[in-house]
């Protein structure tokens, strides 16, 4: 401790020249400035009576620091500002449910970042600690005194980065006030004298306290064995107490004879032999011979053992539940089980340490990822945490029928990541078949929203719209619709035919009756085609047509008109008709139904591509590039996918060949560079031809990770030190941009 300290002396000296942020912090308190606000509660006997001499808070404090310092950190890059908010509300709630959603919410809205700097100095904080001991320390400084201070130290460049951090020993820091504006001028460390610290460059991470008052005392973290202090000092009179009775303790029973009285020296000889020949545990077992018959009476518990035992208990209770840890944690074997334990970890992890974790993944945004860039963020990767994963698989298991959520977006809140190789992950599914459905198709349209029952019974009317048996003319499954059908051809009635077994109907009473009505009703052998449609639904379909025209700005291959959007109508009224399988439950209509399989159409011919099942290419115009009439194919030479590009500048082959001499020369010491990213150094270096995804991820590549392009200046003389760099040149640099640029752009519509 003592090196760690003086090396943080040495550091705070020489570092007086860092400027204080006038505008730090700035509140109303009313107390004097340019004094020193005492600390009111003695860190230094929590710390002794508590972490050092406490088998207890030992225990409970390494069992928080141990699970926090194993979830690993991340650095993102937030696209949105708004939707961080948002994300931070979610994981604030703590909930299972909340993470979920956060999970999801963070894949679509924050890009992680790899080998920045901001990862070098969290991994290596200062020359002697990982990030698992810094970590570990700054939280046990927390549990123990309600203060954690980080310490940043700047390179003396002038960047305003810091390249070392380091964690104070809350005991000996004090507050400085600068008054009313500045109620936190500096800090002081207290260890061989007092050395002034600004207070920009330190991180105070404190525990609420509600001690307000004019010397200021709400500025320090309150303990939570302020809390506990009462509950620690009985643990602590309840373990000393019992150490002294064990060591001072009398005869716990009596040799009686039951054949009279024994003389003094009789006792005497026989307490001597006993001592000799069965005490120690070389005689434990030991058969005792007596020289008369005697009794042994037990003496048993009293009051004040008792009481003793249960005010040790209850301490440890209420030390537990202050820390928010289960005391079946603490190797309660009275009350384990498999599943007690697997339980309690589970709220450890819930009430104890995401709490703290996300308590310092805050105040990390706001005081130290400003630093390395404006819309960095540091968080936390929960789904590591297998007591939590558990609780995520469930809630995934119960929404797995859940329409919204896309097999990818299941994935990322497991902690699976993304499968990019397969677009069908991507994919809403409807539960009851698996079968892949448009997001669109199951909106009501607008314009058949405001419908009324008997317009929707017209337009079934005029369609001969009706649970009809496929394949048949006016044979329904139900004896309703046929004599509905009845009614419309003038007559009344129904009757039975059998077809596979099963009753069907049909119109009037009898099938004679029927064929007269057919033969005398003109508009039934007209094509269906020109059957005329209702006002409303002709005035849907042409404002769709107008719309999408405009869209597409007239574009010959992408026009559609009424006639062809009708066309898809009554495929979806057949689709709703003869395969129900197929029909989403929550649509309540056939209209509906084929209407949203219009929207799909016009997707499909706008964008040139589906987004759902491959239907109706064939009323697609022959331009179109899905179209499946014969008059239009796209030429494979046209197919970026299937060409090769060679030609790329010398010096990004170069600057590949580069960093593979330094991985020969220096071997580990190089940082950076996944297997990806050497096996795309090789390629470079040896000129091969690029495919298409090729060129497609060095561009995504590069173009991420632009700031790397220059080497950070803490690493001047040794480059290969600086991960960002290295891994920016294994794919070929600045100079591949314009080369992969150019051939992106030229395909990129396709």
């Amino acid at each position: 401790m003592a090196s760690f300290i003086d090396r943080l002396r040495y550091l705070i000296t020489n570092k007086n020249d860092q400027s204080t942020n006038i505008d730090y912090n700035k509140a109303i308190y009313n107390y004097l400035g340019n004094s020193i606000i005492w600390n009111a509660e003695n860190d230094q006997t929590y710390i002794d009576n508590g972490y050092r001499q406490n088998a207890t808070i030992y225990s409970l404090v390494n069992i928080i620091i141990n699970a926090c310092s194993t979830i690993p950190f991340q650095i993102y890059e937030v696209r949105s500002e708004s939707d961080y908010k948002r994300y931070k509300a979610l994981t604030s709630a703590l909930s299972p449910e909340a993470m979920l959603k956060a999970q999801i919410m963070r894949k679509n809205n924050m890009v992680e970042l790899e080998h920045t700097s901001i990862h070098e100095l969290l991994e290596r904080p200062n020359p002697m600690q990982s990030y698992g001991s810094f970590i570990q320390e700054l939280i046990a400084f927390g549990k123990l005194t309600g203060n954690r201070y980080i310490y940043g130290i700047a390179p003396e460049t002038g960047i305003k980065q810091y390249k070392e951090l380091y964690v104070l020993p809350s005991q000996l820091v004090e507050i400085n006030s600068g008054g009313i504006m500045q109620p936190v001028k500096e800090y002081s460390l207290q260890y061989n004298g007092s050395h002034k610290i600004p207070a920009e460059v330190i991180c105070h991470i404190k525990d609420f306290n509600p001690n307000y008052n004019t010397s200021g005392s709400h500025l320090y973290g309150q303990s939570p064995l302020k809390a506990g202090l009462r509950s620690l000092q009985t643990n602590n009179e309840a373990t000393e107490t019992g150490v002294k009775y064990l060591q001072n303790q009398t005869a716990r029973g009596v040799l009686m004879s039951d054949e009279g009285d024994i003389n003094e020296m009789q006792a005497k000889q026989l307490k001597q032999k006993f001592k000799q020949q069965y005490r120690g545990s070389n005689n434990a077992g030991d058969i005792i011979i007596t020289p008369k018959k005697l009794s042994w009476v037990n003496f048993g518990l009293n009051a004040s053992d008792l009481s003793l035992i249960e005010q040790y208990n209850a301490s440890i209770k209420d030390l537990c539940n202050i820390y928010n840890v289960p005391s079946v944690l603490l190797n309660n074997t009275e009350s384990s089980t498999y599943n007690n334990v697997k339980e309690a970890k589970k709220s450890l992890y819930q009430n104890a340490v995401l709490p703290e974790m996300l308590k310092i993944r805050d105040e990390l945004n706001r005081w130290l990822m400003p630093q390395f860039g404006e819309k960095l963020k540091l968080d936390f990767d929960f789904t590591a945490v297998p007591e939590l994963q558990e609780e995520t698989e469930k809630i995934v298991n119960q929404m797995s029928s859940a329409w919204w959520l896309t097999p990818n977006e299941k994935r990322i809140a497991t902690g699976y990541g993304v499968d990019e190789e397969n677009g069908m992950m991507n994919t809403y599914y409807v539960p009851s078949n698996l079968l892949p459905i448009e997001s669109s198709e199951i909106e009501v349209d607008e314009e058949l929203e405001s419908v009324e029952l008997d317009e929707l019974k017209a337009v079934r009317k005029t369609l001969n719209i009706k649970r009809a048996v496929p394949g048949m003319n006016d044979v329904y499954t139900t004896q309703e619709e046929a004599e509905d059908r009845a009614e419309e051809l003038g007559g009344s009635g129904s009757h039975v035919h059998q077809f596979d077994g099963e009753d069907v109907y049909m119109p009037f009473d009898t099938h004679e009756e029927y064929e007269e009505a057919i033969e005398n009703d003109k508009n039934y052998h007209d094509d269906e085609e020109k059957k005329e449609l209702t006002a409303r639904l002709e005035k849907a379909l042409k404002k769709k047509a107008d719309d999408h025209n405009e869209k597409v700005n007239n574009a010959e291959s992408k026009k559609t008109n009424v006639r062809t959007l009708y066309a898809v109508y009554k495929r979806g009224i057949g689709a709703y008709r003869t395969n129900p399988e197929s029909v989403r439950p929550s649509v309540s209509s056939p209209e509906q139904w084929a209407m949203a399989r219009v929207n799909s159409f016009l997707y499909v011919l706008r964008n040139g591509k589906f987004r759902s099942g491959k239907h109706d290419t064939d009323l697609l115009p022959a331009g179109h590039p899905l179209s499946s009439k014969e008059k239009y194919r796209k030429k494979e030479e046209e197919d970026p996918y299937k060409m090769r590009f060679d030609g790329y500048p010398q010096s990004a082959t170069n600057n590949a060949k580069r960093m593979l001499e330094l991985k020969e020369k220096h071997g580990d010491k190089v940082k950076g560079g996944t297997s990806t990213g050497w096996n795309r150094a090789k390629q470079l270096a040896s000129r091969e031809d690029l495919t298409f995804r090729d060129v497609l991820d060095i561009y995504s590549f590069l173009m991420r990770h632009k700031g790397n392009e220059k080497i950070d200046p803490k690493y001047q003389d040794e480059p290969y030190r600086d991960s960002g760099w290295v891994s920016y040149n294994l794919w070929g640099g600045k100079s591949m941009i314009p080369y992969v640029t150019r051939i992106r752009n030229k395909y990129k519509d396709d």
